[in-house]
């Protein structure tokens, strides 16, 4: 592995990784230009063996979209509907504790909840939702809304600002925002993909306001459609930036655009190799994150198991339905069960272990959030 190093000229970076001495966005750069995607794993498990050891955790829990009308018209996304246009949907604040309560029931510890940006739901319904699950669910966690969820309830739903809609939100039972939104931070590009939604700064400060509350969230990075390579480490300095500032991260999970069914689907859908890459180069760049997370949902199980030798730890979790990528043409399925997910981690040489939203080791798959 050394004469490679020597190969792409990669010497320093290597001294960087053994020494842990953090790598620049140029050196982020030449590792994506490397074309060794052998070397990239090797690298990038060198950070990981440190942080994590041996092993990788998933986790139980189960996706709810509570609605997909929304206000806005990404161009990448295949998910929002108009009220009465065909694939509209939207739940009851009974429907939603309901499924919640069914997956609990089976073990679930986290509901992840999202859903579009609704003209017309009253603040009142998300915190209804939150408690509801709350009691029907002792110990599930709670982890729901993206950045751009959260500053529409603020402005024109809840009419607080930013930092009381947190508060309120938290008092009412929220323990963890979910990392999407983020989609690509330079705003060129952004404005090519998903015109009208906020900015980077503003996502970040909503994640800056948490952190700053004692909330943890995770965060996300969608690649593969009109950006550069310059333009994800641009976006992964950002995200390393503020986790300087707040430590308020709990893992990064990137995942790549599908392209059908929306304004951008003559687009084609990345490599594998560039999965992997995005991967390797997130562990090696993202020092002062411990995880990061190879999402199946978008990979495919096969090349999630694979990802654990480019740098990845942990591979989310069972879900059980899954509405954002399917409609937008992922053939993966719609769910995992723990045993598949425990087998993909030994196959890869891994010791599987079952975690809660803070990536905390759990006693056992059905103890509801019960750590070690």
């Amino acid at each position: 592995m050394k004469k490679r190093v020597q190969q792409f000229g990669l010497e320093s970076i290597a001294e960087k990784i053994d020494s842990e001495v953090r790598i620049n966005e140029e050196e982020a750069l030449q590792l994506f230009e490397c074309g060794d995607l052998q070397l990239l794993g090797f690298l990038a498990n060198k950070v990981n063996q440190r942080k994590n050891g041996n092993r990788a955790s998933y986790i139980f829990n189960r996706y709810i979209n509570y609605s997909n009308l929304c206000i806005l018209s990404c161009q990448f996304c295949s998910f929002y509907r108009r009220k009465n246009q065909p694939g509209a949907f939207e739940f009851s604040v009974e429907e939603v504790v309901a499924d919640a309560k069914a997956s609990y029931d089976q073990g679930a510890c986290e509901v992840h909840i999202v859903g579009g940006l609704h003209p017309k739901l009253p603040f009142s319904y998300y915190l209804e939702m939150i408690q509801g699950i709350k009691k029907e669910c002792p110990g599930m966690f709670v982890k729901a809304f993206t950045a751009v969820e959260i500053r529409h309830l603020a402005d024109r739903i809840a009419r607080l600002s930013l930092a009381e809609t947190l508060q309120t939100l938290k008092d009412h039972g929220l323990d963890s925002l979910t990392g999407g939104g983020a989609e690509i931070f330079d705003p060129v590009i952004r404005d090519q993909i998903c015109r009208g939604k906020e900015s980077a700064e503003e996502w970040l400060e909503v994640h800056r306001l948490w952190h700053q509350i004692g909330g943890k969230s995770t965060c996300t990075m969608l690649y593969g459609h009109l950006e550069s390579l310059a333009h994800r480490v641009n976006h992964l300095k950002q995200l390393r930036t503020l986790q300087d500032e707040t430590h308020g991260f709990t893992g990064f999970i990137p995942f790549a655009f599908e392209p059908e069914n929306n304004q951008l689907s003559s687009l084609k859908r990345t490599t594998a190799f560039d999965d992997l890459r995005t991967l390797a180069i997130s562990r090696i760049y993202l020092d002062n994150f411990d995880h990061i997370t190879a999402y199946w949902i978008s990979l495919g199980l096969p090349l999630a198991q694979i990802a654990l030798s480019y740098g990845v730890d942990d591979l989310h979790g069972t879900i059980e339905v899954e509405r954002i990528f399917h409609m937008a043409g992922s053939q993966t399925p719609q769910a995992q069960t723990h045993q598949r997910l425990e087998k993909a981690i030994r196959e890869a040489g891994k010791t599987p272990f079952a975690r809660n939203t803070w990536y905390e080791p759990l006693q056992s798959t059905l103890s509801h959030c019960v750590t070690l």
